[in-house]
């Protein structure tokens, strides 16, 4: 899996950047669904957390505009320690990164990041590591063995490692930004995809 990066990727000078201020940075918390505290959550986006549907097919239904996916990255990296243990790897072990934006009329509604362990791209699911710009959603829930896993949720802060990459391409940064994510698998192997909702998403459809 050597050389993947597919759209626009990360320079080796920017990685060594984020590298260094992630020093200063702590991993999300995530808590499984069944233990939120919707209190807590803006009613904006509690419905988005907690729709067991396709995300990409749901922005589809509501955007009245042209959708599509915005590769930020895509390339082997090491992911973060809270996410190789949710997909059973060891720690400092190297995965397949694919960071997207999902826009609407080109607005940022989702920063989405997933994880794809060397091991579950084999056979047919070598497709998974040349999505290019289509929505690994639509792959996901069009696949008849695909799994999905529990749903954890997190609360980003400034703080956060991911806060950042998440909040990039907005024009002003939140206060903080809600996400969930799930271990999905497609042939009894897994991937981690991460869905984190940002402030122009558009109130969930009734």
């Amino acid at each position: 899996m050597k050389g993947i990066a597919l759209g626009a990727h990360l320079t080796a000078a920017h990685n060594a950047r984020m590298n260094d201020s992630d020093r200063f940075l702590c991993e999300p918390v995530w808590r499984p669904v069944q233990r939120l505290r919707r209190s807590t959550v803006p009613e904006k986006y509690l419905s988005w957390l907690l729709d067991p549907a396709s995300l990409t097919q749901r922005i589809v239904s509501i955007c009245d505009g042209m959708f599509r996916v915005q590769v930020i990255s895509q390339l082997r990296s090491r992911p973060m320690l809270n996410e190789a243990g949710a997909l059973g790897m060891r720690a400092g072990a190297f995965a397949v990164v694919r960071q997207v934006c999902l826009l609407c009329n080109e607005t940022p509604w989702v920063y989405a990041r997933t994880i794809i362990p060397p091991e579950t791209l084999t056979g047919r699911r070598r497709r998974l590591a040349h999505l290019r710009s289509r929505s690994l959603g639509a792959l996901l829930f069009s696949d008849p063995t695909m799994r999905r896993g529990v749903v954890e949720v997190a609360r980003l802060s400034p703080c956060d490692k991911l806060f950042p990459l998440a909040t990039r391409n907005l024009r002003s940064r939140p206060e903080a930004v809600w996400g969930r994510r799930s271990v999905f698998r497609i042939g009894g192997k897994p991937l981690l995809v991460s869905e984190f909702f940002l402030p122009d998403i558009k109130e969930f459809p009734v």
